[in-house]
């Protein structure tokens, strides 16, 4: 675990202390190769999998990774091949938030500029979220009570009140991601109930 003790960040407002934790996150992680890349993802798929909420789920929501982030194609292909239905995330008319069942990994692809993969299929509404009893999100960092700083766009923050109460939402990070200390907050910020990272899951106090 890292920890951000005297961290200049530390001083600032929640909104730029975010932006500041951010930006250096990124950087680290632009250093990572293809094949460290590669093997994390297989890895955070093997611990995700074992979960007994993976292993009893008919449907989980998984975002479509882009480079740099914890990959999320061998999870959404094993849970495809499972039987489970998978709901990815995607823009509708109008800059819509919501999602699509996922079929196929040709299908995902970048639908527009600097937007991660997409499906094609029936577009879904925000609240069919709900279906899905386990919730795979993204994040840069999450600290002990589950706080999780994300990449700055809102998505989840708009898209996890709709969860149902009951399902599992588990943030995918890197090893040394994972913070020792508190992170920024704002009153939107919706908490995680555990990370998952190449070497193995960790549940939170959300």
């Amino acid at each position: 675990m890292t920890t951000r003790s005297n961290d200049p960040s530390d001083m600032l407002e929640p909104e730029d202390a975010k932006a500041a934790i951010r930006a250096r996150r990124r950087k680290e992680r632009s250093h990572r190769g293809e094949r460290p890349l590669a093997q994390a993802a297989e890895r955070l798929r093997d611990h995700i999998l074992a979960l007994e909420p993976a292993q009893t789920a008919s449907c989980v929501s998984i975002y479509a990774s882009r480079p740099f982030e914890p990959g999320t194609e061998p999870v959404i292909a094993a849970f495809a091949a499972r039987g489970t239905e998978v709901l990815v995330p995607r823009l509708g008319d109008g800059l819509q938030r919501g999602w699509s069942v996922f079929t196929e990994l040709d299908d995902l692809v970048e639908r527009a500029p600097g937007r991660p993969p997409e499906p094609s299929g029936e577009f879904l509404d925000s609240d069919a979220l709900a279906r899905a009893d386990l919730v795979l999100v993204p994040a840069l960092s999450v600290d002990p009570s589950g706080t999780r700083l994300g990449q700055g766009g809102g998505w989840y923050d708009r898209a996890l009140p709709h969860a149902r109460p009951d399902a599992v939402v588990i943030a995918l990070l890197f090893d040394d991601e994972l913070s020792d200390e508190p992170l920024p907050t704002e009153p939107h910020d919706v908490p995680v109930h555990a990370v998952a990272t190449p070497s193995g899951v960790t549940w939170l106090s959300a």
